[in-house]
């Protein structure tokens, strides 16, 4: 385990609050799933990041995996599924069997609904090579918009969700100070053979292959914003020597939950890091 202090660039009135001990009851955290979908690229692995639209209320402007939260239909009994078990994914999880199922629906659906790539196929070995026909678009918008689930979309495309392309990285959940609060599990994939990434989303104004030493170079120039467990993630990505290796490696899935402290007059955030 590793502490580490990261700068808090906002420290508004409800942190400011906190930190003074007038602490209220934290909002209650929303669990969720991110994918890092990621590549060999020229000069080493690339990972496909967004940046969040201005107008978004949660992390404006922010570069981010594709993910978002947990919807209830995640959890359908009749989801098609190869690869470990829903009971082998709680096992690495550290959580009940219909979490852990929700969990792995949810990445593959939001990594599909944000940028295109389905993380399915027709057989257990085998992956949907070709996602250029229009009716994708509208079986994606048909996702975003709660008219289908992901169980019935692959249903009725003869589909099997692939839970073996997904490996687990980490395990962030938002500070209690926070009016937003998510139980974040970091999934990693290799990019599919056959498909290609895209930036149809209306969440962000920017999506493309990243190489993280930049994307960190930016961030320390102050060209670029993140937040914090996307820090950590991506710094992860520009340690790994190839995409295949930073998938198989596991992360660690204990949670990390970062505390506000102000350390010689500066407001910081304190991760304790596995």
């Amino acid at each position: 385990m590793t502490l580490r202090d990261f700068p808090f660039v906002r420290p508004d009135a409800r942190a400011r609050a906190w930190l003074s001990g007038e602490r209220g009851e934290p909002v209650p955290v929303r669990s969720a799933a991110t994918v890092m979908l990621v590549r060999n690229g020229a000069s080493g692995v690339e990972v496909f990041m967004l940046r969040r639209v201005s107008s978004m209320e949660f992390a404006p402007h922010a570069w981010v995996f594709p993910g978002g939260g947990v919807d209830p239909r995640d959890d359908a009994p009749d989801l098609p599924w190869a690869g470990p078990s829903a009971a082998d994914w709680a096992g690495r999880l550290g959580c009940d069997e219909p979490m852990a199922r929700s969990l792995v629906a949810a990445a593959v659906r939001e990594v599909f609904e944000e940028c295109g790539v389905l993380l399915a196929g027709p057989t257990p070995d085998t992956v949907v090579a070709d996602l250029s026909d229009p009716d994708w678009e509208r079986e994606r918008a048909a996702l975003l918009t709660r008219e289908q689930s992901l169980a019935q979309l692959l249903l009725r495309r003869g589909l099997v969700l692939r839970s073996d392309l997904l490996g687990v990285r980490a395990h962030w959940v938002t500070p209690p100070f926070e009016p937003r609060r998510y139980d974040t599990y970091f999934f990693s994939a290799l990019l599919p053979q056959g498909q290609v990434p895209d930036d149809a989303t209306t969440e962000a104004d920017r999506a493309d292959w990243t190489l993280p030493a930049v994307l960190l170079d930016q961030l320390a120039a102050g060209t670029a914003t993140m937040l914090l467990p996307t820090v950590v993630n991506v710094e992860a990505v520009a340690a790994a020597t190839s995409a295949a290796g930073f998938v198989a490696l596991s992360g660690s899935t204990r949670a990390v939950e970062p505390e506000l402290v102000e350390v010689d007059g500066a407001v910081v955030l304190r991760a304790d890091l596995p």
